[in-house]
């Protein structure tokens, strides 16, 4: 169990309706996410279990992670119904409670804003997942244009933590994965905007790194 409280019931639920209303565009990020993973998988930050449905069948087994109440007892429902052996656990992304190297590979999907300790998180993931072994990521980021990217550390700031359940608009987190001392495979940046209101979570990116 963790020692460290993860309980946005209201922000969870927001989520959750989000989540149901991805478009096919983001489905098919999530597909190309998890597309050739492969042996035991730990998937950080599951949410209510949406990626479970697309994992492929080369991988023996995914232990997913989620610290947040409300979401992992949905995340568990998922894991039901999944193509492959899901286990859910509860969790914190900067403490994860496995050997080192005990993972084929790990995913990260739209948590990386959120954790309290993103370094550590990725240290975490570092430690956890065996030599060889890849993170995958799919992930909102601070934007390339300096005027977005203005707004969105003003968001931080001012409000955007607060009303979203700890997540942050300006992390780099391509940076923070590079510094965690993972190597970039490959890394495409993205536009995901649905609406006009998300307009400060848009610049993404998905793409893969090898641990070394």
């Amino acid at each position: 169990m963790t020692t460290r409280r993860v309980h946005h019931p209201l922000f969870a639920r927001v989520f959750v309706w989000l989540m149901s209303h991805e478009s096919r565009e983001q489905l098919e990020h999530r597909r190309e996410l998890l597309d050739g993973l492969s042996g035991r998988v730990v998937e950080v930050g599951a949410g209510n279990g949406r990626n479970f449905a697309l994992y492929p069948d080369q991988v023996s087994e995914v232990v997913a992670v989620e610290p947040e109440p409300y979401l992992r007892r949905l995340a568990v429902q998922a894991a039901g119904s999944a193509p492959v052996p899901v286990r859910v656990i509860d969790g914190l992304a900067d403490r994860l409670p496995f050997d080192p190297g005990a993972f084929d590979a790990a995913v990260t999907s739209l948590v990386l804003c959120s954790v309290f300790d993103q370094g550590q998180a990725l240290a975490e993931l570092h430690r956890v997942i065996r030599p060889g072994g890849e993170l995958r990521f799919y992930e909102h980021v601070v934007a390339d244009e300096a005027r977005l990217a203005r707004a969105q550390r003003l968001a931080d700031r001012l409000f955007w933590p607060h009303v979203g359940g700890g997540c942050h608009t300006s992390r780099d987190t391509g940076g923070a994965i590079t510094a965690a001392g993972f190597q970039l495979q490959r890394c495409t940046r993205l536009s995901v905007r649905p609406s006009p209101l998300m307009a400060l979570v848009a610049p993404h990116i998905l793409g893969a790194a090898l641990r070394p």
